[in-house]
């Protein structure tokens, strides 16, 4: 009998692979440039195989939003109780900073991610509409918690803003030649800085309504 342990792990090194493979080819030559044929040559699979494990082309590249989708829902829908959203992702955001995650924008070699998504309008098209599903997620925990559909979309959308504002800022320190450690340090404040505004605005909402 297969072991369903041994299964998931080769499928997970295959989806890693090919995600490598193609993000190697966009940095060298744009995203428009490469076709998915490519990618599946240079990977060693089918064609098929690649759009099984990413059904379009942009999450080739922005092949982490599953991943980062499940882990805000659940910073948002798991938190401890008398935890407001605003201070569990704010000390979310902090945590992904002080482990030096991608996600947290303030990384060496971020510059051609930036590059690459920049240049390619399907990315950013892409980029925005993930950001989009962040929103809408986060909208549907707060309106299970509060049958408030309105201020649930509100707040979802500057909770979304903030994370995705904290993000853009260090990329685009980055970017700019600024040393990745003086960001690091100083990203803590512009986490403090974003989650305050939020705060100020959003209150201890969905809690200031029990």
């Amino acid at each position: 009998m297969a072991d369903p342990g041994l299964r998931e792990r080769k499928k997970q090194a295959t989806r890693q692979l090919i995600s490598n493979v193609a993000t190697g080819l966009f940095a060298l030559r744009g995203f428009e440039d490469v076709t998915v044929a490519e990618i599946a040559e240079a990977a060693g699979v089918s064609k098929m195989t690649v759009f099984n494990y990413f059904p379009r082309k942009e999450d080739l590249f922005l092949d982490r939003h599953a991943d980062r989708l499940r882990e805000l829902t659940e910073v948002v829908r798991d938190r401890p109780a008398g935890t407001s959203p605003v201070a569990a992702l704010r000390r979310h955001q902090h945590e992904l900073l002080a482990a030096g995650h991608p996600l947290s924008g303030a990384i060496t070699g971020g510059s051609g991610f930036w590059w690459v998504l920049n240049s390619s309008p399907a990315l950013k098209a892409r980029w925005y509409e993930q950001e989009r599903e962040i929103a809408d997620a986060f909208a549907e925990v707060f309106t299970e918690e509060t049958g408030d559909a309105l201020r649930s979309r509100l707040v979802a959308g500057l909770l979304t803003t903030a994370i995705t504002t904290v993000f853009a800022h260090a990329m685009g320190r980055i970017v700019a030649g600024d040393a990745p450690e003086t960001v690091r340090r100083e990203q803590v404040a512009v986490i403090d800085q974003a989650f305050d505004l939020a705060e100020h605005g959003v209150g201890a909402f969905p809690a200031a309504l029990e």
